[in-house]
This record gives structure tokens, sequence and C-alpha cells, in this order.
């Protein structure tokens, strides 16, 4: 990964990666607003709302929920939790991401029907889009959100009925898709968040000892976004070239 040449030296608070959301305005098949349902295999998100209202909806062994997001609102799920931001209106929400770039670099698969999991090169090709924040790129991240409301609706309604397989297989799935990419996603978690805890462990070494010389090298930093209106999994993204991102357009 190669960060911006003016990009700080160290990371937002627990190497967290960083985006503001505006949720998808598109009505989908069963008539909702919002997003592109999918899951993250090892990192945990958080929604933080800023403005409007909505709702993000979560498929995991405890069954279905419909969590309500309004101005001030926080919510989050742990990995393996299928969730879809939904539009209630003017819904704005400031999103955390555990370990940094992982959730940029891959770490994120939508519920798109099992025949399209099973094949990884019809996943790569459903899940891709073009470059750009025009109408070209809308278009297709429409017919990905759509594509991955087809398979979440089957998944719902057996989680629904007591029937967990589906969600398990799509579990299985999802990690299958991306056993190759764990090498890499090492490497990026060892570079931000298991550097910065071992960073604070030392801290904690020198402040034991009576050594703080650390304390010399204090400094602040700032940052605006970097890309503004992409098109995210749940909506039209902000996007800040933090410490230990991978953005899209920035991936190698």
């Amino acid at each position: 990964m190669t960060e911006p040449a003016d990009a700080p030296p160290h990371p937002l608070p627990g190497a967290v990666g960083l985006s503001h959301l505006s949720a998808y305005d598109w009505e989908a098949a069963d008539g909702v607003r919002g997003g592109s349902p999918h899951l993250h295999l090892v990192c945990t998100e958080a929604y933080v709302v800023t403005g409007g209202r909505g709702a993000v909806q979560t498929l995991s062994p405890d069954g279905y929920r419909d969590i309500p997001l309004r101005p001030g609102s926080v919510a989050w799920f742990t990995p393996g939790t299928v969730h879809r931001m939904v539009q209630g209106g003017g819904l704005r929400v400031t999103v955390l991401m555990q370990n940094s770039g992982l959730p940029e670099a891959g770490d994120a698969v939508f519920t798109f029907p099992a025949e399209v999991l099973a094949d990884p090169e019809r996943y790569a090709a459903a899940a891709a889009l073009p470059p750009g924040t025009g109408a070209r790129t809308e278009a297709a991240a429409r017919r990905r959100r759509d594509l991955a409301v087809e398979g979440y609706l089957i998944l719902r309604e057996a989680l629904a009925a007591g029937d967990d397989r589906p969600y398990r297989d799509f579990q299985r799935a999802a990690a299958r898709l991306v056993r190759a990419e764990v090498p890499a996603w090492r490497e990026l978690w060892r570079a931000g968040a298991l550097a910065t805890a071992e960073r604070t462990g030392a801290q904690l070494d020198a402040l034991e000892a009576g050594a703080p010389a650390y304390l010399g090298a204090a400094t602040a930093y700032e940052t605006v976004p970097t890309r503004r209106g992409g098109f995210g999994m749940c909506g039209r993204r902000d996007e800040y070239a933090v410490p230990g991102t991978t953005l899209p357009y920035h991936a190698g």
C-alpha cells in the first residue's frame, strides 16, 4: 500500500478507518430504500448517526434485527453480521471501521445469490465498479445493490422461519472468497492496529521506567475528505486518506 506523501505518520485513535456516508435513496425490490447488504470477515464496524433518520437491518445467529438510526445513535456489528443501511430521510452517518485499512482492502462480501458466490470470477465482476463518480458508475452501483438485496432477502426469509442454513452457507462462502487475501490483510493489520497497540505498550513501559521522552514528539494533525461522493456499499461516501487506510483509488 502506498500512502499520500503528505499523510501524517500516526493513525487515528485505535487505528480505525473513517468515512462519511449519505445512505442511498434508491428503492429496492422489497420497497426499501438503502444500501447493499454485506458482511465483514474480521472487522467490527460502527455507525455514528449525524443527521436524518433510517435504520440498519442485521442478520446474525440471534436472528433478524431492525435497529432505528437517528442523530446521536451509535450502532455497531461484529464480524459475520450481515448489515443493510436503510434510508429514512436525509440519513447521514460517520462510519468507524476496525483495523483501519482492512475494510477497504476487501474485508467485505456482498450477499449476492449463492450461484454468484460460488464463482469467484463472477463475484468479482458483479462487485466491481467503473472508476469515477458519474452516471455509469452510479448505474453499476445500483445493479450491485439490487443483486445483493436479492440474495439478502433469501437469507432473511429463511432466518425468520428458523432456518439458519442459508445464512451459515453464506458465511462459509464469504470466507472462501477472501481466503487468498489473508496474508496481505495480515500485513495491513501488523502495520496498523497491531503496531498501534504495541506503541501503547512501549509508552507504558517508558512511563513506568520514569523516562517519558516520547512525549517530546507530541503534535497534532488534521485532514479533510480526499474524495467526495464516491459510491460505497451503503451510500455516497466521503473518503479520508488517513494513515493505514487503503482507499480504492490508492490501492495497488
